[in-house]
């Protein structure tokens, strides 16, 4: 068996929302409801009726302004703004479900170590000990002034950041120790004080007394996630991940990348088993095989259009951390020509799009080439549940995170039509068996 993940592409924003957009025509009420609960709650229901370990909620704090110079676009078309917080969003997805895990983003320069902890220690018990927390270090420069920092820091001090705050975090929440709580109505003692321990941290990005000032929570230690794939993105994840999101282009791919980090965890001193790794699709899925193979070569042409490719470069504005301006390079540039070197975001991302593509402009690039990849599922919901069971043979496990547009169509389509295929070959659970997000994680 292995396990799925939603990735909540656009966080608790505003979702696919204009057909004239290019959205589609399964948009709903997303233009006016994004900010209200009803569909994060339906998505919870719906994929937890299929199985699903998690959901995945991006976040991002800023208006991106990179491409152009200006916020025109962002706004104009709803990239990335608006948006609200994830957490307080958490525990109405979880009092509506009894078994799927939510794991929000929060970022290492946006949350003190001590709010953090304290964040999702709380969200645990909320939860009844199904959150998670998907650890990020951000991206540009305009989300690092929005707390306080002239520019945001290289990519490599970032992560040495980020790992110093996961050791903050998981110190305060191991700051009451086993026992301490003794909550006896009769004898008037409800905590045994000599079990609750200062950490007394002090690092070179952090400094913090301790102890954190709630109770432990269901998980103790809230479980980890990642979606790092640089050298010290999987440096952070074999020390810390409990699981950890990947993007790859094959089953081959899916493999390499596995051994490697099993590899990392286990000279780590982990064990690799109880790291789980899903790997970002976005199948295409129809009633037939024919049907999924034309929807899916309309949406190859679509790339081309002019608001597809204004979608990219602004999207490829914002991964280089804002450092280029995409916007103002002639689509006809040749890829070769472009200085990349100035980027300061998801260097992987970046790298993956253009490399080898030095003889190709610009336009061709971005008309063709996407971040996230379809791993080869298309076709019907029989199809595509035999592909992925082939690709998790191949790959040697863990499962599927899977990115699609935020609608109630694709939500049905995920949970009514490709979950019973993948249940009838045995590929996913039949019923959860654990009571917390970790323990569904190393179910199986």
């Amino acid at each position: 068996m292995f396990h799925l993940g939603w990735f909540l592409g656009d966080g608790f924003g505003i979702h696919p929302w204009s057909p004239t957009n290019g959205d589609g025509p399964w948009t709903g009420t997303n233009a006016t409801d994004w900010m209200k609960p009803g569909i994060y709650v339906d998505m919870a229901t719906s994929l937890e009726r299929a199985g699903f370990d998690y959901i995945l909620i991006e976040d991002t704090s800023m208006v991106e302004d990179s491409y152009n110079q200006s916020s025109e676009t962002s706004l104009r078309r709803g990239f990335m703004a608006p948006k609200n917080d994830p957490l307080p969003l958490v525990p109405l997805m979880t009092q509506a479900t009894k078994h799927i895990g939510v794991v929000p983003t929060v970022s290492t320069i946006q949350y003190p170590p001590f709010l953090a902890a304290r964040a999702f220690t709380t969200l645990d018990h909320l939860t009844e000990g199904r959150v998670g927390m998907n650890v990020v270090t951000s991206v540009t420069d305009r989300v690092a002034q929005n707390f306080g920092y002239e520019r945001h820091l290289e990519h490599d001090e970032r992560y040495d950041m980020a790992m110093e705050w996961i050791d903050v975090v998981k110190a305060l929440q191991n700051s009451w120790e086993d026992g301490a709580v003794v909550a006896d109505p009769v004898a008037g003692v409800y905590a045994d004080h000599t079990k609750v321990n200062p950490i007394e941290f002090v690092g070179k990005y952090f400094k913090c007394r301790g102890p954190l000032n709630t109770i432990p929570g269901p998980q103790r230690t809230v479980p980890v996630c990642s979606a790092g794939s640089s050298e010290m993105g999987r440096t952070l994840a074999a020390r810390y991940d409990d699981t950890q999101i990947a993007i790859v282009k094959d089953g081959a791919a899916a493999k390499k990348y596995r051994e490697d980090m099993r590899a990392r965890i286990t000279a780590a001193g982990r064990d690799p088993d109880s790291v789980k790794f899903l790997f970002i699709a976005t199948p295409t899925i129809a009633a037939t095989d024919e049907e999924a193979r034309a929807h899916h070569e309309q949406a190859l042409a679509a790339r081309s259009s002019d608001k597809a490719i204004e979608y990219n470069l602004w999207n490829m504005s914002y991964t280089s951390g804002g450092r280029i301006d995409f916007g103002a390079i002639h689509p006809d540039t040749p890829v070769g020509e472009i200085d990349l070197s100035r980027q300061n975001g998801e260097y992987t991302s970046i790298k993956e799009l253009f490399e080898g593509h030095e003889d190709r402009t610009l336009r061709e690039v971005v008309s063709k080439s996407f971040q996230i990849k379809n791993m080869g599922l298309v076709g019907s919901p029989a199809t595509v549940a035999a592909k992925m069971g082939e690709i998790m043979e191949e790959a040697g496990g863990d499962g599927f995170l899977f990115y699609l547009p935020t609608t109630r169509m694709n939500l049905a389509m995920i949970s009514d039509g490709l979950a019973p295929e993948l249940r009838r070959r045995g590929l996913i659970r039949e019923e959860y068996t654990g009571s917390t997000l970790k323990e569904n994680l190393t179910a199986f």
